[in-house]
């Protein structure tokens, strides 16, 4: 069976290589490259790296409407595409052409969290289980049939790479069990239920900035959530401050209604922050133009925290 690849990140590789395993992978199709890191140096997606180590062909269209992309798609004759977080949608003309359908790895339990960002979205929203969902594509986001799925919990301190490390591997596993079944026919898709249906809609940096009047549990998911992109931040002597990782501070003999909303507080050597409801302690930041450092590094050069109030 004749099979091209569609993915960009990290997530994608385990897939990518299981399939380069098992079947003719023909071709592969990913992000162009972009600035990345704090030099903005161009670098290429991770799936095209993995792709050009096992010397099978790349394409990077800006979008999939280019003629060319269309044309060397085409030219590669697939049975079907597998997708496996790409970043585009696939209209209907890319759709149609593999006989066998075009296949989608999610990582989510459909139909909850369709969409760009079902990882971060099942952290910030206290899920206590998410999982993969492998499914036939159709011209709607992430609503085609599903094929298989498999639950995967959900741990207390799980961020966002560490629950996607976990659900790329269960989703490689698990596409090369569904293609097994689906090739000999012994599964179909079944259609979605329509009850339980939510969004995760593309993230952006800004969406990173912590609002302190929030409680510290919904600001220790948001933090975990946005680890490592777009990560959590808040401003600090007129920078943004990354957080990347926090835990909420528990004490029977804290009077914590004395500390106003986003003052900054020193509990046992590491910073911390009032917030709507509880106090939040930071185990490693990353002030603007420094490296990511632990809480009590930070307060090194960090004189004057604990007299601040943050936004």
């Amino acid at each position: 069976m004749r099979l091209v690849f569609m993915g960009s990140p990290d997530f994608a590789l385990p897939t990518l290589t299981a399939l380069s395993e098992h079947y003719q992978v023909v071709g592969v199709v990913t992000q162009p490259d972009r600035p990345a890191g704090r030099g903005k140096n161009v670098t290429p997606p991770p799936v095209k790296t993995l792709a050009l180590a096992l010397n099978l062909p790349v394409i990077q269209p800006e979008n999939l409407k280019e003629p060319s992309a269309l044309e060397q798609i085409r030219a590669w004759q697939p049975e079907m595409i597998i997708v496996a977080a790409f970043g585009q949608i696939l209209r209907k003309n890319i759709l149609d052409l593999p006989s066998l359908g075009c296949i989608n790895v999610h990582a989510s339990l459909l139909p909850r969290w369709r969409g760009a960002a079902p990882i971060q979205a099942a952290i910030l929203n206290g899920d206590a289980e998410t999982g993969v969902t492998i499914m036939m594509m159709d011209a709607g986001i992430d609503t085609g049939g599903i094929l298989s799925q498999r639950v995967e919990p959900i741990h207390e301190n799980d961020t966002a790479s560490t629950l996607g490390e976990r659900l790329a591997k269960i989703g490689a596993d698990l596409l090369l069990e569904t293609l097994s079944a689906y090739l000999t026919k012994s599964i179909s898709p079944r259609k979605q239920p329509d009850d339980g249906v939510t969004y995760a809609p593309m993230l952006k940096k800004e969406d990173g900035r912590l609002d302190f009047s929030q409680p510290a549990i919904d600001l220790d998911r948001k933090i975990r959530a946005f680890n490592p992109w777009p990560a959590a931040f808040t401003m600090w002597r007129g920078n943004p401050m990354k957080i990347l990782k926090a835990h909420i501070f528990v004490s029977p003999n804290t009077d914590m209604n004395k500390f106003a909303t986003g003052s900054t507080l020193i509990i046992d050597q590491k910073p911390a922050i009032k917030t709507g409801d509880g106090i939040l302690i930071l185990d490693e930041v990353q002030p603007a133009g420094k490296k990511a450092m632990a809480g009590e590094v930070f307060l090194h050069g960090a004189r004057d925290w604990g007299n601040d109030i943050l936004g």
